[in-house]
């Protein structure tokens, strides 16, 4: 079986992932409580309770598999992007679990780890699809013809489509994780009321800066009684202009691109109205979209492992190149 650690942001994960793709563990230990104070992750707090979550949840992995590290042929990481912190407290723990049992080791970048995600059972897609990554760093449209590699073909020039959900939920006095709250919200809404209109680009990439601002000036527009009782209807509207960005965009590249099949990855594809906009699409299970570790070990099924002890200079990254 494959051994793998998510640390990229605020969730601790760890999986055990058979080669055929099959998920035999996947823990996830999610902060979203500890930085909901703060309204969004703090990159320090977030990195010291790694170093507390990360021991145990492996042995609660290793434990759901009814495993012991003896039953592991390979470790896998996230090695970027990321908060680099927290990036270096999943990428050491992988290095002692490779080295003390004389495993190789593959380092696995985060926005393969999604894509890859769609690759496990019982219900794994073959490529080639367009794949939409949308989640609270990337929001890419990747062509993806062969396991293990993509083209981009479009991507945010400005803001993740995530970041303006969460952004969004925090003008309208939302709790966090903010994008899930403004889903719930927004369902009571009239996604008709207000109109917040999408910055269209040349091609196939996305901008969502303006979006935010005419969110902005809506809120400011409105006397605090007023906005109380139109919560729901801005956080409808704004949804569904992201969402009508996101679905526009999904379907002028599958059409560029002669593709038939679609797939939806990242923490955006838990959204209901996009799983709903995209029905003919492949949206990652729930449980996959968010930060976790079987997607990571998915993905390190078509990465070139490093052998024991060369991965010990193994470094992460914080950006994507």
């Amino acid at each position: 079986m494959i051994f793998a650690l998510e640390t990229s942001c605020d969730e601790t994960a760890a999986a055990l992932v058979t080669h055929d793709g099959e998920i035999r563990a996947n823990v996830v230990a999610s902060q979203a409580d500890l930085h909901a104070q703060f309204g969004g992750v703090v990159p320090e707090i977030a990195s010291r309770r790694h170093l507390e979550l990360v021991l145990p949840v492996v042995r609660q992995a290793l434990s759901d598999a009814g495993a012991t590290l003896d039953d592991v042929d390979l470790v896998a990481v996230t090695r970027g992007p990321g908060l680099i912190g927290a990036l270096l407290v999943g990428v050491s723990a992988a290095k002692a679990l490779a080295w003390t049992r004389r495993l190789p080791l593959a380092p696995v970048d985060h926005l393969d780890g999604h894509v890859a995600s769609l690759y496990l059972e019982p219900d794994s897609l073959e490529p080639p699809f367009l794949c939409l990554l949308a989640s609270g760093g990337h929001t890419m449209l990747l062509d993806v013809r062969a396991r293990g590699s993509f083209g981009v073909a479009g991507r945010t020039v400005d803001d993740a489509v995530g970041e303006a959900f969460d952004k969004g939920a925090r003008l309208l006095g939302l709790g966090y994780p903010g994008g899930a709250e403004l889903d719930r919200l927004a369902r009571d809404g009239d996604p008709e009321a207000f109109s917040f209109p999408v910055a269209k680009l040349p091609g196939l990439d996305f901008s969502f800066s303006g979006v935010k601002t005419s969110l902005l000036y809506a809120v400011k527009k409105l006397q605090p009684g007023e906005l109380e009782r139109r919560r729901a209807d801005l956080a409808a509207s704004y949804q569904r202009a992201l969402v009508r960005a996101l679905v526009e965009r999904t379907d002028a590249a599958a059409q560029l691109l002669g593709v038939e099949r679609v797939g939806v990855v990242g923490g955006v594809a838990a959204n209901s109205e996009l799983r709903a906009s995209l029905p003919w699409a492949r949206a990652a299970p729930l449980s996959l979209c968010t930060d976790n570790a079987a997607m990571i070990a998915s993905a390190a099924r078509y990465v070139e492992p490093l052998p024991y002890p060369r991965y010990l200079g193994l470094d992460a990254y914080a950006s994507a190149a």
